[in-house]
């Protein structure tokens, strides 16, 4: 069995683990030590595929294929490249601090993480997938668990939110489904490999069916404007965990799938349509950023922010260039990691405070110092200061895209960079709003104390990686260099 499938594997041990535990602290223990070996492995991966790279020209490294159905040649195909291995690592960190983020979890403790280990099977499955109805069944797997996690465990809303985000990536799901039948058909190739497929030039007539189909399918996932609207109310009503690993990861298979589908199997309808989606993410990044001003929310504030940064993703793969396309990657990674302290955070929060309404909420520093100071790095990531991670990778979007040769293409990049002044206006107006000041009549009223130690350990874990990023980016930009090369050729 390759390796790879471990990562798919140890999901599935995990589930069986805590079907037989029987006490809480034997569900918490299956859950660390599975969320640690996935974390373990994530990293031992990354160390592999760097020392295979460097004598290695092959596009995809660890490689392997068995038949799975025969009539359609559909096989369990799986290997990855740099940008599969950056994505496999946000994964297993992002599991890894969920996994403490929900270290208090009370009701159906058991079923929860049964689901959250299910999701994250999913996950792993899609990244490591080179077939393609290997990757749209891991995708589906992925996506199922949404519903429950957060119509059974999710606040507010939640059975309204949990089936709008369902019948919305659904719809998507459909979309997926059509523009990859229509490849393998259209292509005339004998298997769904990606490999195979990159090879088997598709007709530019077909193209310009299918690459909408696909390109708008994954990019619902991707909070691609107008089809967004799942999102904000799906990330306010999942509890802290899911939101972290939705935000963090879920929402990435969108932006992977956009690149690793759309646009490398039909450039030449990517690169004749691109303007069409172009004005639709520029103007999602925009949307995002001013929807997020006026919310008072934590969580829907942090939503809408997400939606901006992920419009921002699907911009730079959209520009087709080698910087944009790596500041593409780079986004995704810092997203992903900042997206999910924040939501860790206000999880944290409003088990103390009991609210998330902005309005109610002043002078945290004073009760609870060690997350109010989380929460500030976790804004001045979002707003792109410089040393931390969302700097190095909207500044490598923003040359990438200023790189086309083109006042279209320069004018809408322009307009996004002002999401940069949009996002510093309500990230310092929220942080001087609930860090700072007095303590506030309803904060004062109730008893609050700062992080516990397994809520530190998830907060110092994701603090670390997003200054790590932010301070060492060429490690990161030398894993994805020679993937985002190829692409562009």
């Amino acid at each position: 069995m390759n390796f790879l499938s471990l990562f798919v594997l140890i999901p599935v041990l995990m589930m069986c683990g805590l079907w037989a535990a029987r006490t809480l602290n034997q569900i918490r223990a299956v859950m660390v030590t599975g969320a640690s070996a996935l974390l373990i492995l994530a990293i031992s991966l990354v160390y592999l595929y760097v020392n295979e790279r460097t004598g290695s020209s092959s596009a995809i490294l660890f490689a392997d294929s068995r038949v799975w159905f025969a009539p359609l040649n559909i096989h369990y195909a799986v290997g990855v490249d740099g940008i599969a291995v950056a994505m496999i690592l946000l994964s297993a960190i992002i599991v890894f601090t969920g996994t403490f983020a929900s270290w208090k979890m009370q009701m159906q403790t058991k079923e929860f993480f049964l689901w959250y280990c299910l999701l994250s099977s999913g996950v792993f499955g899609f990244f490591i997938s080179l077939d393609l109805f290997t990757m749209f069944l891991f995708y589906e797997v992925a996506l199922i668990p949404m519903y429950l996690l957060i119509g059974i465990w999710g606040s507010g809303r939640k059975e309204y939110s949990a089936m709008k985000l369902t019948l919305m990536l659904m719809g998507s799901s459909a979309l997926i489904l059509m523009g990859i039948l229509g490849i393998y058909f259209g292509s005339g190739a004998t298997s769904m490999h990606l490999a195979e497929l990159v090879q088997t030039h598709m007709p530019l007539e077909m193209q310009r069916i299918f690459f909408p189909l696909t390109f708008v399918g994954f990019g619902v996932l991707g909070a691609l404007f107008p089809f967004h609207t799942w999102s904000p109310d799906g990330h306010a009503s999942a509890p802290t965990a899911v939101s972290m690993l939705h935000a963090g990861v879920l929402m990435k298979l969108g932006g992977y799938g956009c690149y690793r589908v759309a646009l490398t199997l039909m450039p030449d309808a990517a690169g004749e349509q691109a303007w069409i989606f172009l004005i639709l993410t520029a103007t999602g990044v925009i949307y995002g950023a001013f929807s997020a001003c006026v919310q008072k929310d934590l969580k829907y504030i942090n939503a809408y922010s997400s939606v901006s940064h992920c419009s921002l993703v699907l911009f730079a793969i959209l520009m087709m260039t080698r910087t944009a396309m790596t500041g593409a990657i780079l986004q995704m990674l810092s997203h992903g990691l900042m997206t999910a302290l924040f939501f860790a955070l206000i999880g944290m929060i409003y088990a103390r405070t009991h609210t998330r309404d902005i309005r109610e909420m002043s002078g945290l520093m004073k009760v609870m110092p060690f997350l109010s100071v989380s929460y500030v790095i976790a804004g001045l990531a979002n707003l792109g200061l410089p040393g931390l991670s969302g700097f190095v990778a909207e500044m490598t979007i923003f040359v990438g895209a200023f790189e086309v040769n083109s006042v279209f293409a320069r004018t809408l990049t322009i307009i996004a960079t002002a999401s940069i002044v949009i996002t510093a206006v309500y990230i310092l107006r929220l942080i001087g709003k609930i860090i700072y000041g007095s303590i506030g009549l309803n904060n004062g009223s109730l008893q609050q104390s700062d992080a516990t130690w397994d809520e530190r350990i998830a907060l110092l874990f994701l603090i670390v990686a997003i200054a790590g990023m932010g301070i060492l980016p060429l490690g990161l930009s030398r894993l994805i260099n020679h993937s985002v090369i190829l692409m562009v050729h």
